[in-house]
C-alpha cells in the first residue's frame, strides 16, 4: 500500500493498494460516513426514449464520490466493496443521492475523506504500509501422498490444494514407486514456484513424507531448500496447518508474522482459561474493569469491535498504562476463537476480583 496525496487539514488521504492484504486492512480504516472517491464504470443507457430493447447500454468509466453506509471485504474473491450514496460525480450520469457499490480495486487510487482519523486509524494504516513491504511464509503440510499449503496472510490462511500423489502400493517394484513419488514431489514444487517471494516455507507433516521431500528439495531444488525448514505435526491436511500456527513456529523465523502471532497470543489466552487462572480475563465486562484497574498487561481484541464497541478509549487505556494491544482478525481460526469468548480478552498483570 502507498500514500500517493494526503491533506490532513481537509481529512484526505487518498492510497493505492497493492496486495488483498491491503484490501483487507482498508475495510477495517474505511468506515461509516466517510466519504469514498475512486474510478468506476457503470452501463449508461440511453433515457431519449428511443431505448431499443436489446440496447444494454454503454460502459462508461468516471470518478464517483459515496458516502459511505457499509463496507465488506470478501476473503475468498478478494474483492472489497463500499455501498452507500452517491455525493460526487458527473450530474448527466449518475442522479446525486442514488446508491451504488463502490469496488476499491487494486493498483487503482481510492480517496478517502473522514471528519476525524482518529490515532487508531492512522496506525493501522502506518502498519499495513510497512506490512506490505514484507513478504508472506508458506506452510506445506505432508501425509504420505498427500500434501496442503496455506499461505499466510495478514487477513488470514489462504489454502491450495489438496495436491495428490495417488502413489501405488508398496508392493510394487521399487524403481516404479520411485518414479512416481518424485513426480508426486515435482507437482508439489511446481505449486510452490507459484510463491517466488514467499521467503519463508515450513514443511511440516507426521511421518518421514517430510524429510524425504527435504532431501529431495536439497539435491534437486536448492534454492527452495534453502529457505524451508521442517516441522512435526501429528496430523496432515489443514489441521496440520494451524498446529504449526499453534506452535508459533512462523512467529519464531518470522517475527513480524501477524497471523501466527495473533494465534499464538489467543492459544495463551486459552491455556489460562483452561487452567482456571485468575491473571485472565474476557468479555467485555471483565476485560473493562481490568482494564479500568490498571491489570491489563495484555489485551487483544477483535478487529471489527474496535467500531463496533468504540473501543479506543479502552485501547488507548492499555497503552498509556505500558500495556500492549493487539488486535486480531476476525478472519482466521485464531479470530473466531476470541470472538467466541466475548471478542475481547486480557492477560493480566494480577489477580482482580
Amino acid at each position: 500500500m502507498k500514500i500517493t496525496y494526503q491533506d490532513m487539514k481537509t481529512g484526505v488521504i487518498e492510497v493505492l493498494p497493492e496486495t488483498l492484504d491491503d484490501l483487507w486492512h482498508l475495510s477495517h480504516i474505511i468506515e461509516k460516513e466517510d466519504l469514498l472517491s475512486a474510478k468506476t464504470t457503470r452501463r449508461i443507457q440511453d433515457t431519449s426514449g428511443e431505448k431499443i430493447r436489446s440496447d444494454r447500454g454503454i460502459k462508461k468509466t468516471f470518478y464517483l464520490g459515496i458516502r459511505v453506509e457499509n463496507v465488506k471485504f470478501h476473503m475468498y474473491t478478494g474483492k472489497l466493496r463500499a455501498t452507500g450514496a452517491i455525493e460526487k460525480g458527473p450530474e448527466d450520469l449518475v442522479p446525486l443521492g442514488s446508491h451504488h457499490t463502490l469496488e476499491v480495486k487494486l493498483n487503482i487510487p481510492t480517496r478517502i475523506k473522514k471528519e476525524k482519523w482518529s490515532r487508531w486509524t492512522i496506525k493501522r494504516l502506518k502498519q499495513s504500509i510497512e506490512s506490505s513491504k514484507k513478504l508472506s511464509a508458506l506452510i506445506l503440510v505432508m501425509e504420505d501422498d498427500v500434501a496442503d499449503l496455506g499461505l499466510i496472510r495478514q487477513f488470514g490462511v489462504e489454502y491450495y490444494g489438496p495436491i495428490m500423489g495417488n502413489l501405488p502400493g508398496k508392493r510394487i517394484e521399487q524403481k516404479d514407486r520411485k518414479k512416481q513419488v518424485i513426480k508426486f514431489y515435482q507437482s508439489i514444487v511446481n505449486a510452490l514456484e507459484k510463491f517466488k517471494d514467499v521467503q519463508t516455507i515450513v514443511i511440516a507433516g507426521p511421518g518421514f513424507t517430510k524429510g524425504d521431500f527435504h532431501s529431495f528439495l536439497n539435491e534437486k531444488h536448492p534454492i527452495i531448500a534453502k529457505k524451508s525448514i521442517l516441522e512435526s505435526t501429528g496430523t496432515g491436511g489443514r489441521v496440520g496447518i494451524h498446529e504449526v500456527l499453534k506452535k508459533g513456529t512462523i512467529e519464531k523465523i518470522t517475527a513480524e508474522n501477524r497471523v501466527a502471532w495473533e494465534m499464538s497470543s489467543v492459544n495463551k489466552i486459552l491455556v489460562e482459561i483452561a487452567k482456571s487462572s485468575s491473571m485472565v480475563a474476557y468479555g467485555k465486562k471483565q476485560v473493562l474493569n481490568a482494564v479500568n484497574a490498571g491489570a491489563a498487561k495484555e489485551l487483544l481484541i477483535l478487529d471489527k469491535l474496535v467500531r463496533q464497541e468504540d473501543m479506543e478509549k479502552t485501547m488507548d487505556i492499555v497503552e498509556s498504562m505500558g500495556g500492549k494491544v493487539i488486535l486480531v482478525s476476525s478472519e482466521h481460526d485464531g479470530g473466531k476463537q476470541l470472538e467466541s469468548l466475548g471478542g475481547m480478552a486480557a492477560l493480566l498483570r494480577y489477580a482482580i476480583e
